[in-house]
């Protein structure tokens, strides 16, 4: 029986060949958080980026051990707004705020 790969084995797949695309793709899962405030695919998404950039490699400099990273990113994680900044920064970004405009709702 063949076995088919999950959308997440085929997007880390993408970005471990096209990692010029990562910034991109950062940007809008923060935006489209920031309009649907859905934590769960916003996890998911770094997630996928972790495991691209390799999830022990990013717990050591994060300062969490392979499992508390893990976990923090997984569909029941709930991290604290300091891990996601660490996380976020260990993938050599920031989180900077953006000034919504006249056309975009705040979120809920």
């Amino acid at each position: 029986m063949r076995k088919l790969r999950t959308l997440d084995e085929v997007t880390e797949g993408y970005f471990r060949n096209h990692p010029e695309e990562i910034d991109d793709y950062l940007t809008e899962i923060f935006q489209d958080f920031a309009e649907d405030n859905d934590t769960g695919v916003l996890l998911a998404s770094l997630r996928v980026l972790a495991r691209v950039r390799g999830i022990g490699d990013m717990a050591a400099q994060i300062g969490m051990t392979r499992q508390g990273l893990q976990k923090a990113l997984s569909d029941d994680g709930n991290p604290r707004l300091s891990n996601v900044t660490s996380i976020v920064k260990a993938m050599g970004y920031c989180l900077v705020p953006q000034k919504l405009t006249q056309s975009q709702p705040a979120p809920h």
